[in-house]
Protein backbone atom coordinates (compact mmCIF):
# COMPACT_ATOMS: atom_id res chain seq x y z
CA UNK A 1 0.00 0.00 0.00
CA UNK A 2 1.76 3.15 1.22
CA UNK A 3 4.15 4.54 3.76
CA UNK A 4 2.34 7.46 5.36
CA UNK A 5 3.57 10.60 7.09
CA UNK A 6 3.54 10.27 10.87
CA UNK A 7 1.74 12.99 12.83
CA UNK A 8 4.17 14.58 15.29
CA UNK A 9 3.52 15.59 18.88
CA UNK A 10 2.13 19.10 18.95
CA UNK A 11 -0.42 18.49 16.20
CA UNK A 12 -3.97 18.77 17.59
CA UNK A 13 -5.26 15.60 15.90
CA UNK A 14 -3.16 13.41 18.24
CA UNK A 15 -5.32 14.64 21.12
CA UNK A 16 -8.66 13.88 19.46
CA UNK A 17 -10.61 10.75 20.45
CA UNK A 18 -11.09 8.35 17.54
CA UNK A 19 -14.37 7.09 16.11
CA UNK A 20 -15.58 3.49 16.15
CA UNK A 21 -15.29 1.51 12.93
CA UNK A 22 -18.78 0.52 11.76
CA UNK A 23 -17.67 -1.96 9.11
CA UNK A 24 -14.34 -3.60 8.33
CA UNK A 25 -14.50 -2.35 4.75
CA UNK A 26 -11.83 -2.39 2.04
CA UNK A 27 -11.00 1.17 3.09
CA UNK A 28 -10.24 -0.03 6.64
CA UNK A 29 -8.20 -2.97 5.29
CA UNK A 30 -6.17 -0.51 3.18
CA UNK A 31 -5.66 1.65 6.26
CA UNK A 32 -4.38 -1.39 8.20
CA UNK A 33 -1.91 -2.12 5.39
CA UNK A 34 -0.71 1.51 5.43
CA UNK A 35 -0.25 1.28 9.22
CA UNK A 36 1.82 -1.90 8.80
CA UNK A 37 3.94 -0.46 5.97
CA UNK A 38 4.58 2.73 7.93
CA UNK A 39 5.32 0.91 11.21
CA UNK A 40 7.85 -1.42 9.55
CA UNK A 41 9.45 1.42 7.57
CA UNK A 42 10.06 3.28 10.87
CA UNK A 43 11.16 0.16 12.82
CA UNK A 44 8.23 0.66 15.17
CA UNK A 45 6.60 -1.87 17.48
CA UNK A 46 3.10 -0.43 17.05
CA UNK A 47 1.20 2.30 15.26
CA UNK A 48 -2.29 3.70 15.77
CA UNK A 49 -4.47 5.22 13.04
CA UNK A 50 -4.42 8.75 14.61
CA UNK A 51 -0.64 8.74 14.14
CA UNK A 52 -1.14 8.80 10.37
CA UNK A 53 -3.94 11.33 10.56
CA UNK A 54 -6.90 8.93 10.59
CA UNK A 55 -9.03 9.27 13.72
CA UNK A 56 -10.55 5.78 13.74
CA UNK A 57 -10.19 3.08 16.39
CA UNK A 58 -7.56 0.90 14.73
CA UNK A 59 -3.99 0.01 15.66
CA UNK A 60 -1.36 -2.55 14.71
CA UNK A 61 1.44 -4.14 16.75
CA UNK A 62 4.36 -6.42 15.95
CA UNK A 63 6.72 -7.25 18.84
CA UNK A 64 8.78 -9.82 16.94
CA UNK A 65 12.54 -9.22 17.28
CA UNK A 66 15.77 -10.19 15.57
CA UNK A 67 15.41 -13.31 13.44
CA UNK A 68 11.82 -14.01 14.46
CA UNK A 69 9.33 -13.97 11.57
CA UNK A 70 7.09 -10.90 11.40
CA UNK A 71 4.00 -11.38 13.53
CA UNK A 72 1.65 -8.42 12.98
CA UNK A 73 -1.48 -8.13 15.08
CA UNK A 74 -4.46 -5.97 14.08
CA UNK A 75 -6.85 -4.41 16.61
CA UNK A 76 -10.09 -2.80 15.38
CA UNK A 77 -12.51 -1.20 17.93
CA UNK A 78 -10.41 -2.55 20.84
CA UNK A 79 -11.59 -2.53 24.45
CA UNK A 80 -9.33 -3.27 27.41
CA UNK A 81 -11.50 -5.50 29.57
CA UNK A 82 -9.07 -6.22 32.40
CA UNK A 83 -5.88 -4.66 33.75
CA UNK A 84 -3.87 -5.62 36.83
CA UNK A 85 -0.40 -5.29 38.32
CA UNK A 86 2.05 -2.49 37.64
CA UNK A 87 5.36 -1.99 35.90
CA UNK A 88 7.73 0.78 34.92
CA UNK A 89 8.37 1.10 31.23
CA UNK A 90 10.91 3.23 29.35
CA UNK A 91 8.83 4.29 26.37
CA UNK A 92 9.14 6.26 23.19
CA UNK A 93 6.72 6.85 20.32
CA UNK A 94 7.02 7.34 16.57
CA UNK A 95 5.19 10.65 17.02
CA UNK A 96 7.98 11.74 19.41
CA UNK A 97 11.18 11.03 17.44
CA UNK A 98 14.07 9.99 19.70
CA UNK A 99 12.36 11.07 22.97
CA UNK A 100 12.05 8.47 25.76
CA UNK A 101 10.87 8.63 29.35
CA UNK A 102 9.75 6.29 32.15
CA UNK A 103 6.01 5.74 32.44
CA UNK A 104 3.59 3.76 34.58
CA UNK A 105 1.81 0.83 32.98
CA UNK A 106 -0.29 -2.11 34.09
CA UNK A 107 1.71 -5.32 33.82
CA UNK A 108 -1.24 -7.48 32.72
CA UNK A 109 -3.97 -6.56 30.23
CA UNK A 110 -6.79 -8.41 28.50
CA UNK A 111 -8.06 -6.81 25.30
CA UNK A 112 -11.03 -7.60 23.10
CA UNK A 113 -11.06 -6.40 19.47
CA UNK A 114 -11.94 -7.27 15.88
CA UNK A 115 -9.32 -8.64 13.51
CA UNK A 116 -8.76 -7.71 9.85
CA UNK A 117 -11.70 -9.95 8.86
CA UNK A 118 -14.07 -8.37 11.38
CA UNK A 119 -13.95 -11.39 13.69
CA UNK A 120 -13.93 -10.80 17.44
CA UNK A 121 -10.99 -12.07 19.52
CA UNK A 122 -9.66 -11.73 23.06
CA UNK A 123 -5.94 -11.51 23.82
CA UNK A 124 -4.12 -11.55 27.13
CA UNK A 125 -0.66 -10.04 27.63
CA UNK A 126 1.04 -10.49 30.99
CA UNK A 127 4.14 -9.82 33.11
CA UNK A 128 4.83 -6.34 31.74
CA UNK A 129 5.96 -7.80 28.40
CA UNK A 130 6.54 -5.53 25.43
CA UNK A 131 3.19 -6.74 24.05
CA UNK A 132 1.34 -5.75 27.25
CA UNK A 133 2.91 -2.31 27.24
CA UNK A 134 2.46 -1.79 23.49
CA UNK A 135 -1.25 -2.65 23.71
CA UNK A 136 -1.76 0.04 26.37
CA UNK A 137 0.38 2.57 24.48
CA UNK A 138 -1.49 2.14 21.18
CA UNK A 139 -4.90 1.88 22.85
CA UNK A 140 -4.26 5.25 24.53
CA UNK A 141 -3.70 6.88 21.13
CA UNK A 142 -7.33 6.09 20.24
CA UNK A 143 -8.48 8.22 23.19
CA UNK A 144 -6.07 11.09 22.52
CA UNK A 145 -3.83 10.01 25.41
CA UNK A 146 -0.05 10.03 24.90
CA UNK A 147 2.68 8.09 26.70
CA UNK A 148 4.05 11.24 28.36
CA UNK A 149 0.68 11.61 30.15
CA UNK A 150 1.74 8.56 32.22
CA UNK A 151 5.18 10.01 33.11
CA UNK A 152 6.64 8.94 36.44
CA UNK A 153 8.84 12.04 36.58
CA UNK A 154 7.35 15.03 34.80
CA UNK A 155 10.66 16.93 34.84
CA UNK A 156 12.58 14.03 33.29
CA UNK A 157 9.92 13.88 30.56
CA UNK A 158 10.13 17.67 30.02
CA UNK A 159 13.89 17.36 29.62
CA UNK A 160 13.54 14.58 27.00
CA UNK A 161 11.03 16.66 25.01
CA UNK A 162 13.15 19.81 25.19
CA UNK A 163 16.28 17.93 24.09
CA UNK A 164 14.50 16.82 20.90
CA UNK A 165 12.82 20.17 20.18
CA UNK A 166 9.35 18.86 20.95
CA UNK A 167 6.60 20.96 22.59
CA UNK A 168 6.46 20.87 26.42
CA UNK A 169 4.23 18.57 28.42
CA UNK A 170 0.59 19.63 28.68
CA UNK A 171 0.35 19.58 32.46
CA UNK A 172 -3.46 19.44 32.39
CA UNK A 173 -3.20 16.16 30.42
CA UNK A 174 -1.03 14.38 33.02
CA UNK A 175 -3.03 11.41 34.30
CA UNK A 176 -3.90 11.02 37.93
CA UNK A 177 -3.59 7.26 38.43
CA UNK A 178 -3.53 6.82 42.23
CA UNK A 179 -3.70 2.98 42.30
CA UNK A 180 -1.12 2.57 39.57
CA UNK A 181 1.11 5.28 41.06
CA UNK A 182 1.00 3.57 44.46
CA UNK A 183 1.89 0.18 42.95
CA UNK A 184 4.75 1.73 40.96
CA UNK A 185 6.06 3.54 44.08
CA UNK A 186 6.14 0.16 45.88
CA UNK A 187 8.08 -1.32 42.93
CA UNK A 188 10.62 1.51 43.07
CA UNK A 189 11.00 1.02 46.85
CA UNK A 190 11.54 -2.74 46.44
CA UNK A 191 14.13 -2.17 43.72
CA UNK A 192 15.99 0.34 45.89
CA UNK A 193 16.04 -2.16 48.80
CA UNK A 194 17.47 -4.84 46.49
CA UNK A 195 20.14 -2.45 45.22
CA UNK A 196 21.14 -1.47 48.75
CA UNK A 197 21.54 -5.08 49.96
Amino acid sequence: MAIRKIVKYGEASLRQPSKEVHKVSQKIKNLVQDLMDTMYAQNGVGLAAPQIGENVRVFVIDVSTGDEPLNPKVFINPKIIKKTGACISAEGCLSFPEAYTNVRRYSNVTIKALDINGRSFVMEATDGTLLARAIQHEFDHLDGILFIDHSINRFEAEEALKKHNLPPIQVEKLLDEPELAEAVDKLIEENLKKENK
